[in-house]
């Protein structure tokens, strides 16, 4: 029998690699044991999605599990198992486009205020990933400058807006009298505040910027549609 020692040299590592190796226990570790788990939910939401899902809109889906993981290391999981995201058909849009008469601009291009809730303004950000563009749309106190709310998603739609709008008014405590929310005129979202009744439970729109796209704000995006 070859000594361990001259095995170990002509294989290039140390002894006590070895032993460490030799005494590893035969139950997989935490490490592959999550590994495994993080796998499964990949393939799950990715079979889900009728195999659309890419890396982006997966880590989304984690996140909402409660997974710490990176959208990078999603992608480089999917890419291990051979899963690769396809774009599903584009929908035609059915709605014309600036036909709707903007709301008035409550705010006047003025974004102070005199004490938190009279004014909340949102914002949209586009976020480049390894597997395409994800959006972070948020909304802002204009008093405090805190975030009240947030959302991410792949489409900068209606859902996104409203469910950042959602969060800000649970933050809240919920209904918000008075509160005037301000989105800038052009803004993306394809939301239409008259025609969705919009109040943030008794608020006010800044203006009307947001034009209807594809998609439409419902009550299950957020529980701030009004009647």
């Amino acid at each position: 029998m070859v000594p361990h020692r001259v095995s170990c040299r002509v294989v290039g590592v140390s002894e006590a690699w070895f032993y460490k190796w030799r005494r590893r226990p035969d139950e997989p570790t935490k490490r592959e044991v999550r590994r495994a788990r993080l796998e499964e939910r990949i393939i799950h939401f990715f079979t889900e999605s009728g195999g659309t899902y890419g890396s982006p809109r997966i880590t989304l889906d984690l996140w909402g599990e409660g997974w710490q993981v990176s959208v990078n290391t999603v992608a480089e999981i999917m890419a291990e198992l051979g899963l690769q995201g396809r774009k599903p058909p584009r929908r035609r849009s059915l709605t014309r486009q600036g036909k709707r008469k903007a709301a008035p601009d409550l705010v006047n291009r003025r974004f102070d205020a005199v004490a938190p809730d009279v004014l909340w303004y949102g914002d949209m950000t586009e976020i480049e990933t390894g597997e395409g563009k994800i959006y972070l749309a948020t909304v802002i106190d204009a008093f405090s400058r805190r975030c009240l709310g947030y959302a991410m998603g792949e489409h900068h739609d209606a859902a996104l807006v409203g469910a950042s709008l959602k969060m800000a008014t649970t933050t809240r405590g919920g209904r918000r009298d008075g509160t005037i929310f301000h989105s800038g005129r052009g803004s993306e979202g394809g939301f239409n505040w008259s025609s969705q009744h919009f109040d943030l439970g008794g608020g006010r729109r800044g203006h009307g910027g947001l034009e209807s796209e594809d998609q439409r704000y419902s009550g299950e995006a957020a529980s701030a549609v009004a009647r």
